[in-house]
């Protein structure tokens, strides 16, 4: 049966894997101007390989592999206690896998003299088993008790935790029980010490009782001091040279000496065996879930910290890019630093819109490449998470995985642009950043094409929000002797964070306020940056304005906003007169 079940969990795990990689070069996040096959894709990643083994980039590689991988230098640079988490975690079970799963295959070729029971293989064993369960516990501290500004927890998480945690606490729980069973302790003597004499089974039976923690149901303390001498010869000449103290296992004989007052109905009630049964599944069904888990992260995560350091996004060719960006995906260890940095999270803590977050954007994508359908609601929810995302790039820097996740954003927000409905994107910080992508990026029709829709749509949505009495046309540019509408022009440093809005008590004023003010700060700065002088002009924003200075008093980019509403409403006024 155990067999089966290994080679089940081993095949589940290769077809996944299979799968996994494969997707690496099927799917694409966004379609290219040229089409790019399959075929194509695994060439130049093969390619892209060889050239840098072949270069002065392996040298790059090496350094990522020792610094990034191995030692987590940049989870280090986010958060010591996630990469504490982090490397107990991996180091621990790592080391499990080889010292104890594959024991047989590496350890004991490795030592001549190897037996499990024995130091320091024994010690070690658990204090590996320590490290995990330690990690894992930082893992839930984090995730559930120390409310990370906007970490959030989903399915992937909580299945990653509990399948760790099965494992661990089984393996140490079927450890403790073994200590305290009296039934293997009488296997022990029949398999390995080979007594038949019933005088010797007891005096060594006493000193396992009374040193290595088994339970008898037929020998008790006090001890009689000539049959534990007795017994500590039959242990020196029968058990010494392959298995040391139990008190060695600490966690295991630590667990012993609580469940000891149970400890006889247990091993009647073959609790060994169930627990036996119980840690095995958890281990096989970790290895056949992993590639469809967070955790397969410990293989894409390595690809993307290498891909990102070697690759560069001009020279690289579109194939390998493409594929690059599925091997981000499955990097993605949903740990929230990009969200946490995010220059549009106060957007996000101003309109509860979660995919403002870049880690909840990264969770809509996977489901976007997988062709998971999104209703009305959530497509809306998604676009103006995408769209407001101020283009500053602190996402990617701060990415331990290391994503490229700018880039991401670009190509989601292209291709939702073309196949989504017209909207507004004219007014959102994208609309400055996608006209550095007209060459060679993109082609002149699909540059157009949702400019066409989305100038549709700002025409038709505002031409009803705003008023007649409100909106006065300034014809600058018929004076024979122009002069500059505004004094200042640091409208040019805006870049959408909406912070002016935010804090506005005008805006805050109404339940919704586009309705009634037309266009809000953040959006009239947006205007002017584009040279809509007219459309900024006609908002009553500019005339319900306070003159408070807390939009300017916020602004991280010193945009003088309130002059600025202030110079518009003047040159209103000295137009119309």
């Amino acid at each position: 049966m155990f067999n089966s079940l290994f080679l089940t969990a081993l095949v589940i795990f290769l077809l996944g894997l299979i799968y996994k990689v494969s997707n690496w070069f099927i799917k694409k996040i966004a379609a290219p101007a040229q089409t790019i096959t399959t075929p194509q894709r695994v060439r130049s990643a093969v390619g892209g390989i060889l050239s840098v083994v072949f270069s002065a980039k392996l040298l790059i590689v090496l350094k990522v592999i020792l610094v990034d991988v191995l030692l987590q230098g940049r989870v280090f640079k986010e958060d010591v206690t996630r990469w504490l988490a982090h490397m107990l975690i991996f180091y621990g079970f790592m080391l499990l896998l080889i010292m104890h799963a594959l024991d047989t295959v590496v350890t004991e070729a490795l030592f001549s003299d190897y037996y499990a029971t024995v130091n320091p293989f024994f010690f070690l064993r658990d204090l590996f088993g320590v490290m995990v369960i330690v990690g894992v516990a930082l893992a839930v501290f984090r995730r559930y008790f120390s409310r990370t500004p906007r970490l959030r927890t989903g399915p992937r998480d909580h299945y990653a935790i509990m399948i760790l945690a099965v494992i661990m606490f089984s393996g140490i729980a079927l450890e403790g029980l073994s200590i305290t069973s009296h039934g293997e302790f009488m296997r022990m003597v029949e398999d390995y010490a080979g007594m038949d004499d019933e005088e010797e089974i007891n005096a060594l039976e006493a000193v396992w009782v009374k040193e290595y923690g088994i339970v008898s149901p037929n020998i008790k303390g006090p001890f009689d001091e000539d049959l534990l001498s007795a017994g500590l010869e039959v242990h020196e000449g029968n058990c010494l040279d392959c298995h040391a103290s139990a008190k060695w296992a600490f966690s295991g004989f630590t667990l012993a000496k609580i469940i000891k007052p149970v400890a006889l109905w247990l091993d009647q009630a073959e609790g060994i065996t169930i627990l036996w049964y119980i840690h095995i599944i958890g281990c096989f069904a970790g290895l056949a879930y992993l590639p469809f888990s967070k955790m397969f992260h410990i293989i894409a995560v390595p690809l993307s910290l290498i891909a990102g350091r070697v690759m560069d996004q001009k020279r690289s060719l579109p194939a390998n890019i493409l594929t690059r960006q599925m091997v981000e995906l499955d990097a993605c260890t949903h740990c929230g630093s990009c969200s946490l940095n995010c220059s549009a999270g106060m957007i996000y803590e101003a309109i509860g819109n979660e995919y403002i977050l870049p880690s909840e954007k990264m969770a809509f994508l996977k489901k976007m490449v997988s062709g998971k359908q999104l209703d009305n609601q959530q497509m809306k929810a998604i676009q103006e998470g995408v769209f407001l995302c101020t283009n500053c790039d602190r996402c990617t820097v701060r990415c331990p995985s290391g994503i490229q996740l700018k880039e991401l954003w670009y190509a989601v927000r292209e291709e939702l642009l073309v196949k989504g409905p017209p909207l507004a994107a004219i007014l959102t910080p994208f609309s400055f950043a996608r006209g550095l992508l007209i060459q060679p990026k993109l082609t002149a029709g699909n540059y157009t094409l949702p400019i066409e829709k989305a100038n549709e749509t700002v025409a038709g949505q505002f031409k009803a929000l705003m008023r007649e009495d409100v909106v006065i046309p300034l014809n600058i540019q018929q004076h024979e002797n122009p002069k500059p509408v505004l004094k200042e022009d640091t409208f040019a440093h805006c870049f959408s964070c909406q912070s002016c809005t935010t804090v506005c008590p005008v805006v805050g004023n109404y339940e919704r306020p586009e309705q009634v003010l037309g266009l809000l700060p953040h959006q009239i700065m947006g205007c002017l940056g584009l040279g809509l002088t007219e459309m900024a002009a006609g908002a009553k924003m500019i005339w319900d304005c306070l003159t408070c200075y807390k939009c300017q008093e916020n602004c991280p980019q010193q945009v003088e906003v309130c002059d600025l509403l202030f110079d518009l409403k003047n040159a209103a006024a000295k137009e119309k007169g």
